[in-house]
């Protein structure tokens, strides 16, 4: 049979009223809602005829679809849901492709308790909540964001536009979410574009205006959320307007591509370049397959006009709603609220995925495809997904990158060889005009200098800074250094007016300046300093002899001190009897004198033990080396001078009105008024580096402020006489400024960094400091030349460790002899016992009774062992 003849009667018998009428196998009406004159409608409403169809074959039960054109006014979608619910008697609606519409129907179907089922791709996420009967059909496609901000952050760029059709639905839920997954990648949106519908009478007018308006900003990078009618004469005025040429990137959203299967090819022509990002379904499925077939000869059927036949996205999803409504539908429900509970639980695999409502949505959409147009159609380079990041396809994911760059080569607007910066880069013949200022108070930071012929060369720290991040960059760029006569302020100004490209010089970062132009990562550290001159210290003088040693010092040799003479007490009071004699405070007094007598005594006394004279010799030795170090250092303190800063604080300088000087080109004048509260007329202006010197000399300025780098190097110029004084401000720090929004200026900060971290910045420092020449070396401060523990500390190490031996050993040694003499009594005692026991008493009192015959009677203990042993036992000592 012929198939065109057999989609014929296919559409027939699914038309007729026949098929609609009541049968035996009746389960129910269902109300359809769309626009029948739009290539979204005519999708749907040919996926839900088949889905009609593939019901009653499967359960041969049948459904009534009554299909009513919305022609996508709101208010027309209202009374066809009206007359459904009403007139049809219809059990549910589904379709209402455009929030507008889902919402006001959304309002009816709650009042007339209908489940609604939207097929809307946009709506906010508190709809199900406020509108109980609504179910959303379509999943969120919130996700998509982090898609468009992946292929931005994946060629690095800072920066976009974003052109959008004015909806209130795209400003307060697509704006934000897409803001977020931006900042993510380290991206931003730099400028929105609202546009209003297409069929809007300002359309035209409005969409010149804005292109215009944005082909004179930065970035190059456009972001567009639209409908495929918007799009159609966006691209077509972009053409026009030379903005799809080379350097120029867009990217479209799924409102976009979705229908770019339908899309003639004159329209992808003018989209040539483009990068889109689609909503993914599987397409190598045999349920998709059949289901392909089916469609593609009804539609021809039904709209013979339409030369693309293929189903995408919005039919397969109003093929799986009008599934999900049947089978809820399947057991005849006696109710349109146990209906909308049994849709709730639908859980089946449908054409795009899995059908499983969680509080009346579906699952958010987390696999995107990839496309790229070209030439009159368009390629599909891979897929995104929120886990895996880019892939070449589903199959294998492991073969997954967050860089585009996975997916091939990528045709960009204007076909150009390399991916396009997203930014206009400037040339040799428009190259970067970069304003430097002429007459900086320090001129080894900026330095303008004119030749004979009168051609102007600059030079200076700050200029050697810019030169080495220009190094950096993986690009060149061009530029030219403009001198300006003014202040700072107005020279930041000058980048606000576009007089400037940018500012590079010696220039602070402030927040009035960042108001007129965006400052680069500092490459000097902030700060404000008080410099004032020096005078010899005349304050505290009294206990100078203290201040060889630091406290720490002092208490050290003090404890080590009387550690060493308890030590000597120790080891020499029973070979003295001077220290075993008088009261305990005697004693205290005789160790105390004994410890402090050796630290000032060379000789140290006689000494009976060879422990003692060991403890001595090292403290003698550690006493010498101390005493001599303090001596030298306080002979050096009484005859070096010492300096101090004549202003010690601010508060002195606002208490005595006291003149101060600063440079009245900068900030300083307007932060020491206004912050730190000095009045305005003791401020004097000081115009260059050399004038402040001789004003604090001369006594005609108390103090100078200065900026933190302006500090170090007039320090290295005048290293006697003048000292920092006070606390420092944290306030400035030189950077690079530019036009706000620059793309540029990302690119300059990551530079300073990597100049930094290399240390070429410290290089450039240190041969900015050390070209500066000064006769005098630079005092050293009081606290610096005390003498500490960290210097005597093997000294103190040696002494103690001496000492403490020699007590372990003449412990030992005592408890040695202790236990001896214990065990020389348990003899006796023992030999006693047995003699009783063994001897008997006549030769007992014999023995006694020859002893007394001889006439040397001793009377002595019986416990005595001179009796039994006649000799001095070990343990016995002669005091006499």
């Amino acid at each position: 049979m012929d198939p065109f003849l057999f989609s014929f009667m296919a559409m027939v018998l699914l038309l007729s009223p026949a098929a609609a009428g009541v049968g035996a196998g009746r389960t129910g009406g269902i109300g359809v809602i769309v626009d029948n004159s739009s290539r979204i409608g005519k999708e749907e409403i040919v996926a839900m005829r088949l889905a009609i169809h593939d019901f009653k074959n499967r359960t041969n039960r049948q459904l009534d679809l009554h299909v009513t054109d919305s022609q996508s006014d709101p208010v027309l979608a209202v009374f066809s849901a009206r007359n459904l619910i009403k007139k049809q008697k219809v059990q549910a609606i589904i379709g209402l492709q455009t929030w507008e519409e889902a919402s006001l129907v959304a309002e009816l179907g709650c009042k007339a308790r209908i489940p609604i089922i939207s097929l809307a791709d946009e709506a906010p996420p508190w709809a199900t909540d406020r509108w109980p009967f609504l179910v959303r059909a379509s999943p969120e496609k919130h996700q998509q964001m982090k898609a468009v901000a992946a292929v931005i952050g994946s060629w690095g760029w800072h920066g976009i536009n974003v052109i959008y059709e004015d909806t209130n639905i795209a400003a307060s839920e697509i704006i934000p979410f897409l803001a977020d997954a931006l900042k993510e990648v380290g991206s931003e949106i730099k400028h929105l574009a609202a546009l209003p519908p297409s069929s809007a009478v300002n359309f035209s007018s409005s969409l010149s205006d804005q292109l215009q308006w944005l082909r004179g900003k930065q970035p190059r990078v456009f972001v567009v959320h639209s409908s495929l009618s918007m799009a159609e004469s966006l691209f077509s005025k972009a053409n026009e307007m030379g903005m799809m040429e080379k350097g120029y990137v867009w990217i479209v959203t799924d409102s976009i591509t979705n229908l770019v299967h339908s899309m003639n090819s004159s329209l992808i022509s003018s989209m040539e370049g483009v990068v889109g990002v689609k909503s993914f379904f599987s397409e190598d499925e045999a349920q998709f397959q059949a289901f392909d077939s089916q469609f593609q000869q009804m539609f021809h059927s039904l709209y013979p006009e339409e030369n693309n036949l293929e189903p995408g996205i919005f039919a397969v999803q109003a093929y799986d709603a009008v599934w999900s409504v049947a089978l809820a539908m399947e057991d005849n429900t006696k109710s349109t609220q146990e209906l909308l509970e049994r849709i709730e639980f639908i859980d089946f695999h449908g054409l795009t995925s899995r059908i499983k409502f969680q509080r009346r949505s579906l699952a958010p959409q987390s696999m995107f495809q990839i496309v790229n147009m070209i030439g009159r159609s368009y390629r599909e380079l891979g897929f995104w997904s929120v886990e895996s990041g880019f892939s070449k396809n589903t199959i294998d994911r492991d073969k997954n990158s967050s860089s585009m760059s996975i997916l091939g080569q990528i045709l960009w607007p204007g076909a150009p060889i390399s991916t396009p910066r997203g930014w206009e880069i400037p040339t040799t013949e428009t190259p970067l005009r970069i304003g430097v200022p002429l007459n900086a108070t320090f001129k080894q930071f900026v330095s303008v200098t004119e030749d004979e012929g009168g051609n102007q060369s600059v030079s200076g720290f700050s200029i050697e800074v810019f030169e080495e991040v220009l190094k950096h960059l993986n690009y060149t760029l061009p530029h030219e250094f403009i001198p300006f006569n003014g202040t700072y302020d107005h020279l930041v100004e000058q980048v606000h007016l576009k007089i400037f490209d940018a500012v590079v010089g010696d220039t602070a970062i402030l927040s009035k300046r960042w108001e007129h132009a965006d400052f680069s990562h500092p490459y000097t550290e902030p700060g404000l300093m008080m410099i004032v001159p020096e005078q010899v210290e005349t304050s505290n003088r009294a206990w100078l002899f203290m201040k060889p040693f630091t406290k720490a010092m002092w208490v050290l040799t003090a404890a080590i001190t009387v550690y060493n003479g308890f030590i000597l007490w120790l080891l020499e009071r029973n070979q003295n009897p001077e220290l075993m004699t008088g009261s305990i405070m005697n004693q205290m007094g005789t160790l105390v004198y004994l410890s402090f007598s050796t630290l000032f005594s060379m000789h140290g006394g006689r000494q009976h033990r060879n422990l003692s004279k060991l403890v001595m010799v090292v403290w003698l030795f550690a006493s010498l080396v101390i005493t001599t170090s303090y001596t030298a250092n306080l002979t050096s303190m009484l005859t070096v001078q010492r300096l101090e800063p004549t202003v010690v604080d601010v508060e002195d300088l606002k208490s005595t009105n006291s003149i101060v000087g600063c440079s009245g080109r900068s900030f300083v004048a307007n932060y020491l008024v206004k912050v730190i509260g000095i009045k305005q007329r003791n401020i004097k202006n000081i115009t260059s580096a050399d004038e402040y010197p001789r004003a604090l000399r001369s006594g005609e300025i108390a103090a100078a402020f200065i900026e933190a780098p302006y500090a170090k190097l007039f320090l290295a110029q005048n290293c006697k006489g003048f000292v920092a004084s006070g606390k420092t401000y944290r306030v400035g720090g030189f950077g690079f400024a530019f036009p706000k929004g620059s793309p540029i200026l990302p690119d300059i900060s990551e530079a300073i960094l990597e100049v930094t971290e290399e240390g070429k910045l410290g290089e450039l420092e240190n041969k900015l400091i050390g070209s500066q020449k000064c006769d005098s070396d630079a005092e050293t401060s009081e606290d610096g030349s005390s003498l500490s523990p960290s210097s005597f500390w093997v000294l103190f190490l040696i002494t103690g460790g001496v000492s403490s031996v020699c007590l372990v050993i003449f412990m030992a040694k005592e408890r040695l002899t202790y236990l001896l003499g214990h065990m020389a009594i348990w003899r006796l005692i023992s030999a006693v016992m047995r003699s009783w026991r063994s001897c008997r008493c006549d030769r007992f009192s014999r023995r006694i009774s020859d002893v007394e015959s001889n006439g040397n009677v001793e009377y002595k203990s019986m416990h005595s062992p001179k009796i039994y042993f006649g000799c001095r036992m070990p343990w016995q000592r002669n005091y006499s």
